[in-house]
């Protein structure tokens, strides 16, 4: 029991630590682009290719290098449109218009009369600034968010990977749309375990799928490329749980400390692109541990299942409807043509 406990803190200890090591590693993957020329796209080089770069100038060789956008920058462009754009307006309408406002209500019209005046305009302009400025812009960061996501996590395994494997087109969209509809679920899963009657268990049940799903994200971009399915990607986190809730957890502890749910995903979103070159750097076939498999997925998989199948089963049924009556229809018209 001693021994299975070690492990379990050996692999929380491991997932933290590669998590937060694994992000420094963003400009020693810049720099040895730089540093070192890649002989294996020289080598690719076709004959007619060869020579062109050879005709080609180094001045335009060099404005091409710095056209190339790095790891470090992409990074840099979301922290800056997540914290610096977003994030930031919302601190200056609450800490400084909302603040400015009230005072010079206070000054117009004394103190005894703005509280009553200020009780009704103080929620409208907090309601018209969602509505106006917060909604559409996170719904617009969210978009962004996405392609930048899938940008930084396909330079970084180019880098050190070298080139993703390409799925089928309809395998990916419906491995994409099952992973969606399972990690849904599951965090609907952990925020129902976070209200157990049980006093600190539901907390750490919830903080448990939080850790868990942050990894899952984190490390779902490079197993994607990998070219694994969503059952192998779960069966993974599953089998080495401990590594990944350590992982997870230092973005389940700074994603929680918002009162705000929007400032949670402002932070999110800046500390995201971290643990995808964390997860991307990370080994976790290293951790070998002998300790039980943590089933947490397999209620959320049995659910997206069954919802999946009933979708495509009704799928085929509108399919077989729509046939059979194309073809009771072609053999009406070949009737009223014969009798004719």
């Amino acid at each position: 029991m001693s021994n299975t406990f070690q492990h379990i803190c050996l692999g929380i200890v491991n997932g933290f630590r590669d998590n937060v090591l694994g992000a420094l590693k963003v400009y020693k993957m810049d720099a040895k682009t730089e540093t070192e020329p890649t002989k294996k796209s020289e080598e690719e080089l076709t004959t007619l290719a060869r020579r062109r770069a050879v005709k080609k100038p180094s001045k335009e060789k060099e404005n091409s290098k710095e056209r190339a956008p790095r790891i470090t920058q992409r990074i840099f462009l979301c922290c800056a449109w997540n914290g610096g754009i977003f994030w930031m307006s919302i601190l200056l309408f609450n800490s400084v218009l909302l603040p400015g406002l009230q005072w010079l209500t206070i000054l117009l019209a004394g103190h005894s009369s703005s509280v009553m005046v200020w009780g009704w305009i103080g929620p409208v302009l907090s309601w018209v600034f969602s509505a106006l400025w917060i909604l559409p812009l996170f719904v617009l960061t969210k978009v962004v968010n996405n392609f930048w996501f899938q940008d930084i996590a396909d330079a970084a395994y180019r880098k050190s990977r070298g080139r993703p494997q390409l799925p089928n087109i309809s395998v990916f969209i419906a491995d994409m749309v099952f992973s969606l509809l399972m990690q849904s679920l599951f965090l609907m899963q952990g925020m129902i375990a976070h209200f157990l009657p049980i006093p600190a268990v539901g907390q750490v049940i919830g903080v448990l799928h939080m850790c868990l799903l942050y990894s899952l994200y984190s490390f779902e971009y490079k197993w994607i490329n990998m070219g694994l399915e969503v059952h192998q990607r779960v069966s993974i986190i599953e089998m080495k749980w401990p590594y990944f809730c350590g992982f997870g957890l230092p973005m389940a502890i700074l994603t929680s400390l918002p009162s705000s749910f929007v400032v949670s995903g402002c932070v999110f979103s800046i500390l995201f692109p971290l643990s995808i070159v964390s997860a991307n750097e990370a080994d976790e076939n290293n951790h070998r541990l002998d300790y039980y498999q943590l089933k947490l997925f397999g209620p959320v998989i049995r659910i997206s299942n069954a919802l999946f199948n009933h979708s495509f089963k009704g799928q085929r049924s509108r399919r077989s409807v729509t046939t059979d009556a194309s073809n009771r229809h072609g053999q009406t018209s070949e009737t009223s043509t014969s009798k004719r």
